[in-house]
């Protein structure tokens, strides 16, 4: 299991829990951000540090946003748009930057306004 970063996420970027993150597992799409479920250790730093409450276990996910530990997932493991492979097991965030593209689910999401 891992932790999971789910709708609140979406047009947000806080980037908070990025800081907070002691294994640099946390990868920046350009909607949202990902937990890489290989290389997160499950210390739960991230957690507290959302000031949108974007992330859960992956146990404690809401029903609602079941999708989102899917998502999470195939932003490392599917091709993205725009992109020749999937991203892997890069090993940090930090030395990739911002991906600049999601997956095709959060993509197609309504836009969040500045105030949501």
């Amino acid at each position: 299991m891992t932790y999971v970063i789910g709708d609140t996420c979406v047009d947000v970027l806080d980037r908070t829990c990025v800081e907070e993150c002691p294994v640099d597992c946390i990868y920046e799409g350009e909607r949202m951000l990902y937990i890489h479920p290989d290389e997160c250790v499950d210390c739960g730093a991230c957690e507290p540090a959302c000031p949108v409450e974007a992330i859960y276990y992956e146990d404690d996910l809401p029903e609602k946003w079941r999708v989102y530990a899917g998502e999470n997932l195939r932003f490392f493991t599917d091709p993205l748009p725009g992109r020749d492979g999937p991203l892997g097991s890069p090993g940090g965030a930090a030395k990739l930057g911002a991906i600049g593209t999601d997956t095709p689910f959060v993509a197609e999401r309504p836009a969040r306004s500045p105030s949501a």
